[in-house]
């Protein structure tokens, strides 16, 4: 888990005049130092307003427009924890927590009424899954027809030129629920599905995929009821307090599993990463620190097991002998190394690693004040992609898929379909 500088349940998180004043001294530290200065716009727009007024003696003549403009252009892509010198848990005479004061500072916007429209629209992840996976033949058309998505831009501010992800008929937990096809208990014991509502309403086959290796290797599924969306689209919307709403809901889903002994098991690093790091930070209790401890991303699981117990190598279906991998933000931060690229090796395929930002970030990505913005951040992956001459295109994040196959023509799956196909087990779902 992450340290951190700030409590979001402290009531100075909220107070306007001191996270000013962090700002300016967290803005200082990062100008003197700069090794941020690739990561994001929200950088390189502070180090060139800064410049401009003379360097970091300055810091404090920034104006309140610029500092907004340096929040929101802070994608959260949790970065900065991987590479920041000056992160709390290296004890240094400065300490810099600039993900959770852009955080911090998000959320005192939104609570002031300066909050993104779209992103409070976009937050409505649950509600929207709902309706358009019972409409999804219509939803999708929709999605492709010029018109309607300029009408979509103007009341959601999706942008009308972002490639969306599509809706699925049957929801991923309708298709658990209703399966013939259970196998008897597995050898290895059971593990709890946190399947996101990204899996779950518009690529159920990622869950289906997770499902076949999971039972193939000896793990028996489970699916804990009232799960939510993860939350984190409510905090790129600033409202803190929803997100805390979806927290508490899905802590209180997913802890009888882990009182049972079951770790989590989640195929999206976004929603992984929030589990662990934000639920215990927003929450501050036991509870939610128990589930974020028993969290795993589903390549991270799967590889930890194969450590102690080797997962089945013999891989009697499709295979590639070059892969090129993409790795996601939120999955570089959460520090677990590239166990997707060595889950996905196990099948004999070559992977070559592509750590460069898609710019989606949630919904970040997808709002049109953003997207250009967005599609420069993302250029340099959408080149490697493009100019790769891998059999396949492979990366954990659902949206940032998307916007690689929107940006260089090339559909990407998940690790758990390259696995799932190696075994022969993917078209059985």
């Amino acid at each position: 888990m992450a340290q951190h500088l700030y409590d979001p349940l402290d009531p100075s998180w909220f107070d306007a005049g001191a996270t000013r004043a962090e700002r300016d001294r967290t803005f200082r530290i990062c100008t003197d130092c700069r090794v941020c200065v690739k990561l994001c716009p929200s950088f390189r727009s502070l180090f060139e307003m800064i410049d401009d007024l003379g360097g970091s003696d300055h810091v404090g003549e920034l104006s309140d427009p610029q500092h907004k403009r340096v929040v929101d252009e802070c994608y959260q892509c949790k970065l900065c924890y991987v590479i920041c010198p000056y992160t709390p848990d290296q004890q240094q005479e400065w300490r810099v927590d600039f993900p959770q004061l852009m955080l911090r500072s998000l959320t005192g916007q939104a609570q002031a009424g300066d909050a993104s429209r779209s992103a409070q629209l976009l937050a409505r992840t649950d509600q929207q899954g709902k309706v358009a996976t019972a409409f999804a033949p219509i939803v999708n058309a929709t999605a492709r027809f010029r018109p309607a998505r300029v009408v979509m831009e103007k009341v959601t501010g999706i942008s009308r030129d972002r490639l969306l992800p599509t809706f699925d008929r049957v929801r991923f937990s309708k298709w658990f629920k209703g399966r013939a096809d259970r196998p008897e208990p597995g050898t290895r014991g059971p593990v709890a599905l946190f399947p996101t509502c990204l899996v779950e309403y518009q690529e159920p086959a990622i869950g289906k995929a997770a499902v076949a290796v999971f039972e193939h290797n000896g793990f028996t599924c489970e699916l804990p009821d009232g799960q939510v969306c993860c939350g984190m689209p409510w905090l790129d919307a600033g409202d803190a307090e929803k997100f805390r709403e979806a927290a508490q809901r899905n802590v209180a889903a997913l802890l009888p599993a882990v009182d049972a002994g079951r770790s989590i098991v989640v195929p999206q690093p976004t929603c992984a990463y929030t589990i662990k790091e934000e639920y215990p930070a927003f929450l501050g209790t036991e509870e939610a620190r128990r589930v974020g401890a028993a969290t795993f991303d589903a390549s991270e699981f799967l590889m930890n097991a194969h450590k102690a117990d080797a997962l089945d190598t013999k891989f009697p279906g499709r295979t590639y002998e070059s892969i090129v991998w993409h790795a996601a933000c939120h999955y570089r931060a959460q520090q677990i190394g590239p166990r997707s690229s060595q889950l996905m090796q196990l099948t004999g395929a070559k992977v070559q690693m592509v750590e460069r930002c898609s710019a989606i970030d949630g919904t970040w990505g997808l709002r049109a004040e953003n997207m250009e913005m967005a599609r420069r951040v993302a250029k340099p992956l959408m080149e490697k992609v493009r100019d790769s001459d891998a059999q396949l295109v492979a990366g954990d994040c659902q949206l940032a898929n998307v916007a690689i196959e929107e940006g260089s023509g090339k559909r990407p799956v998940h690790p758990l379909q390259v696995l799932a196909r190696a075994y022969g087990l993917e078209d059985r779902q």
